[in-house]
């Protein structure tokens, strides 16, 4: 097995637990990057947990329109606040606004003894 170094442990956070999000809910979290941590949040589309740092990427601001909620009404896309531009909750895509076509950056989520971790994405 290779050896983790330090800073490569450093880059991963325990966000939650299995269970702590049914389907339909968001959870906002901060990733441990250098100076100011990061807001990240997951979304739990249909029983799978995707993560997703949080910056439109029109303007590089947060998503979320209510403190760590970040789903429109009807509970199908990740919205934002500042402009409306949406955006699938599983694939990240934006299917509507400023961003059309782009993507949110993905944080990779892996699941080890019930616990959710995060890994801060290579982007930044």
């Amino acid at each position: 097995a290779r050896q983790v170094g330090p800073m490569e442990q450093s880059r991963e956070v325990v966000v939650a637990t299995v269970g702590d999000l049914v389907p339909g809910t968001t959870w906002k979290f901060l990733l441990p990057t250098a100076g100011e941590p990061t807001e990240a949040f997951l979304v739990n589309v249909d029983g799978a947990l995707h993560g997703w740092v949080n910056r439109c990427r029109h303007v590089e601001i947060t998503l979320d329109w209510v403190e760590g909620r970040f789903l429109d009404e009807s509970g199908r896309y990740v919205v934002c606040a500042t402009h409306g531009a949406l955006y699938e909750p599983d694939t990240g895509r934006c299917v509507s606004g400023p961003p059309f076509g782009r993507v949110l950056v993905r944080v990779p989520l892996r699941v080890e003894g019930g616990r959710v971790i995060a890994t801060v994405p290579d982007e930044l």
